[in-house]
C-alpha cells in the first residue's frame, strides 16, 4: 500500500508562513509537517509514499532529496493547484488509485497508530477514518455514519445530523470503486472546485463507504492556521511531561 500526500495548496491562512514556503514544508515542532507525515508513514510500514504537489513545488522537491530515509518517494505535480480545490490533486494521482491507498491532507499531522489501524482494518473497499464529533470546528469535514457505513460527508450536512469528523485519510484497498467515483465528481459542473471528500460521498451514495473510527488515545491535528501550530506543540510537551513519550 502507498501513501498519498497532498500538499499543493497555497496555505493561505498559514500566512505569513506560506508566503515563500509551501504548506507543507512549515515546521511543527521544529519539523516539517511533510517529515512527521512521512515518518509515521513508515512507522506504519506502508511501501512508499505519493506526494502532490503544485505551490513552491521546487522546494518540496528538494526537500525530499535531502531527507535520510528508506521510504520509496514519489513527487507529482497538480498543474491545476492555483484555480481547483483538493480534487485536483486527487486527479493528479489517479494513477494510482486502482492499487491499495490510503490517501492523506498534506497539512495533517498523525500518530503512526491511526495509520496501522485504517490500513489494517480487514473489511476490503473504501473506508474513511472519523473521530466522534463532540462540537463542531471552524473548518471540521462533518460526516454522518450509522453503525460502520457512511452516509453523508460534507462542510455543511444539510439534512442529516452530524456525528463524526473526517481526518481526512482515507483508505482503498484496490480496485476502481475510488477512481470511478472521482470522474463522477469532477466530470461534474463545477466540479474542479470540489472538496475531494465529494468523492468519498459520492463512493458512499453508491457502492458504499466504511467507517473506521480511530481509538481515543492517539492524536492527529489539522495544520490550518497558526494557532494550531501552537497547539499540537502544547498537547506534545503535555504528552512528554506526563511520560506519555512524543
Amino acid at each position: 500500500m502507498k501513501a498519498i500526500i497532498l500538499a499543493a495548496g497555497h496555505g493561505s491562512r498559514l500566512l505569513p508562513l506560506t508566503l515563500t514556503t509551501p504548506k507543507c514544508l512549515v515546521e511543527v515542532g521544529g519539523r516539517a509537517i511533510l517529515d512527521h507525515q512521512l515518518d509515521a508513514v513508515a512507522a506504519a510500514g506502508f511501501e512508499g509514499a505519493v506526494v502532490v504537489g503544485g505551490y513552491r513545488i521546487d522546494q518540496i522537491a528538494a526537500h525530499l532529496s535531502a531527507r535520510d530515509g528508506g521510504l520509496p518517494t514519489e513527487l507529482v505535480f497538480n498543474p491545476f493547484w492555483g484555480i481547483a480545490n483538493s480534487i485536483g490533486s486527487v486527479w493528479a494521482a489517479r494513477a494510482y488509485l486502482d492499487a491499495p491507498f490510503a490517501l492523506m491532507n498534506g497539512d495533517t499531522v498523525f500518530d503512526a497508530p491511526i495509520l496501522r489501524a485504517a490500513v489494517s482494518d480487514p473489511v476490503a473497499g473504501v473506508k474513511l477514518v472519523i473521530e466522534p464529533l463532540a462540537e463542531p470546528g471552524l473548518d471540521d469535514m462533518l460526516v454522518e455514519a450509522d453503525g460502520d457505513r457512511i452516509v453523508a460527508v460534507g462542510k455543511h450536512l444539510v439534512g442529516h445530523e452530524a456525528t463524526a469528523r473526517s481526518l481526512g485519510l482515507i483508505v482503498s484497498t484496490g480496485g476502481t470503486t475510488y477512481a470511478d467515483a472521482l470522474r463522477a465528481v469532477i466530470g461534474e459542473e463545477d466540479g474542479i472546485h470540489a472538496y475531494h471528500h465529494a468523492v468519498v460521498r459520492r463512493a458512499a451514495e453508491t457502492v458504499g463507504v466504511r467507517a473506521v473510527r480511530i481509538a481515543g488515545d492517539v492524536r492527529w491535528q489539522e495544520i490550518d492556521r497558526p494557532e494550531d501550530i501552537a497547539l499540537w506543540q502544547h498537547d506534545h510537551d503535555a504528552l512528554a511531561g506526563d511520560g506519555s513519550g512524543a
